[in-house]
């Protein structure tokens, strides 16, 4: 028997190391090189074309080769996309170290929610998955939070610098991943080939997603106010600085938005009574008053739009992926969990451009 702890602790820090950077204010730094509004909608479409193709077979392949190897292959891939846009000269090479950070993106998304969930199923603690989704979340904000926060630094410190600090970051991710003990599946011991399982597998999924209409509806409407909420942010990192406000705020605003993330997906789990239908109607409310607030062209009341906007997304994040785990079986868990991140970039592809053209002319 493995040492729960000590999972959960390399899994915490592996998220902790996979998502420190200097280059999460990633528009800024575009924008700072001379890209416009449309030319970052485009590389955002980039990622999330990337993100489309391989979302889903990178769950099948964490379920069939494991996901412990699939978060590596993730830290190879974005270790390679910090390289190319350091050697980037021009927008395709932009929208080429774009495409293998989405990769990144795709070999973690599923495989570190099954890795964790099968983790504490096999102790039998499964119960406790809810409290590692919300503090995974709050990794994710206080990470994010501290890249914007430092939106400054990397632009003095130059493109060049600041995603060459992110690529220690990425072998650091790496050793740590190396330490974890793998969950396998049962395919794993078939005595079936490599390309039957990772049919069936596909095969399986499929049939469970066509007779489960439910999950799909969680998935998509989580997609929906993800997308929503995470647009806003993007764009006010764009026009927080045409909105007046002083440079030197410009980092620290960013980061409370990001904070807003952490409240919401700590305030869920003290609000576990309240009907998932109801949390959804709340997080709508909320992304609808970012937006209004972002149409005020008054910095605070941006912010602070921003930050409801954060907290409405991650309080829903964390009640909706504790509720899937629950009804999806562990021997396509990855799949099924990357299904969700499937629908969220297929929600992107048709907004990322889109909101860029209007953003741009707000």
């Amino acid at each position: 028997m493995f040492k729960i702890k000590k999972q959960m602790l390399g899994l915490y820090l592996s998220l902790i190391f996979g998502n420190l950077s200097l280059t999460g204010a990633w528009v800024a730094i575009l924008a700072a090189r001379g890209y416009n509004l449309v030319e970052i909608g485009i590389a955002e479409t980039v990622f999330h074309i990337t993100s489309l193709l391989f979302e889903i077979p990178s769950g099948v392949f964490a379920d069939i080769f494991g996901r412990k190897k699939m978060l590596i292959v993730s830290s190879v891939m974005r270790f390679t996309g910090n390289i190319v846009m350091i050697c980037s000269r021009n927008f395709c090479t932009v929208c080429l170290s774009m495409a293998f950070q989405a990769l990144s993106y795709n070999f973690a998304s599923g495989s570190n929610d099954a890795l964790a969930y099968d983790s504490l199923k096999e102790v039998q603690l499964e119960r406790c998955f809810e409290k590692y989704a919300s503090n995974q979340l709050i990794i994710y904000a206080v990470c994010g939070g501290l890249s914007t926060l430092c939106v400054g630094l990397s632009l003095s410190l130059g493109y060049k610098t600041a995603y060459g600090i992110d690529v220690i970051f990425s072998i650091v991710t790496g050793f740590i991943l190396l330490s974890l003990h793998e969950i396998y599946g049962k395919e794993k011991a078939n005595g079936k080939s490599i390309w039957n399982n990772l049919y069936e597998c596909f095969k399986e999924s499929l049939r469970f997603i066509k007779n489960s209409k439910a999950v799909m509806c969680l998935m998509l409407c989580n997609a929906l106010i993800g997308a929503a909420a995470t647009l806003l942010l993007f764009f006010l990192q764009a026009k927080l600085p045409k909105s007046g406000i002083p440079e030197r705020w410009l980092g620290t605003s960013l980061m409370f938005m990001e904070l807003g993330g952490i409240v919401g997906s700590k305030l869920i789990l003290k609000l576990k009574n309240l009907k998932y239908k109801n949390v959804f109607l709340i997080t709508i409310f909320l992304v609808f008053v970012g937006y209004l607030a972002e149409h005020s062209s008054i910095y605070l009341i941006m912010i602070f739009g921003g930050f409801l906007s954060a907290l409405a997304d991650d309080a829903l994040q964390v009640r909706t992926n504790a509720k899937i785990q629950d009804m999806i079986p562990s021997e396509q868990r990855a799949t099924l969990t990357s299904v969700e991140s499937f629908l969220f970039s297929s929600v992107m592809i048709v907004l990322s451009p889109l909101a860029g053209v209007i953003f741009s002319k707000w």
